[in-house]
């Protein structure tokens, strides 16, 4: 079976990650964006990160301008936001598609491990978030779920 730890990607300073660095610990991947209406919240997911990280919670942040042209900037302008607006300081990466032919394959492998509502895979918006439990297993929570929705899930992927 396919996991996402499985997969690599650029981080916002443009180095090539290997996902594999945290098998073994729950991920929270969100795809974000700078000029949105759910860009505050950046702030929860940084206190999730900053409640669960010493835990084994790693929350990654993929900034996608494919809704609204919410994240027109580059990565430098989205990393010096992220930092001085919300304090972010867990991984960010370099911006990626999440939908049509040139999505990440990550997030192919998201949509496909949890399907939206009605079985749909597109990711609706942004601050679409994946939980990824250390066994591979994945659970999708709406760009509207608040991330400290999210805790008790998090609790349970990281017992």
């Amino acid at each position: 079976m396919t996991t996402a730890y499985e997969f690599s990607a650029k981080d916002i300073n443009g180095k090539q990650q290997k996902l594999s660095k945290f098998e073994g610990k729950p991920l929270l991947i969100v795809n974000t964006a700078s000029k949105c209406g759910f860009t505050p919240q950046y702030k929860g997911l940084q206190a999730l990160y900053d409640k669960y990280h010493e835990q084994g919670l790693e929350v990654l942040g993929f900034p996608c301008n494919q809704f609204g042209d919410q994240e027109p900037g580059d990565e430098a302008e989205i990393a010096n936001f992220c930092d001085m607006s919300y304090g972010v300081n867990f991984p960010m990466f370099a911006k990626v598609d999440v939908n049509g032919e040139k999505t990440h394959p990550l997030f192919e492998h998201l949509k496909k491990a949890a399907p939206g509502l009605l079985g749909s895979e597109a990711v609706k918006w942004n601050f679409t978030k994946f939980l990824v439990y250390p066994d591979g297993k994945v659970k999708r929570f709406a760009p509207t779920d608040e991330p400290a929705s999210l805790s008790k899930d998090i609790e349970k992927a990281l017992a």
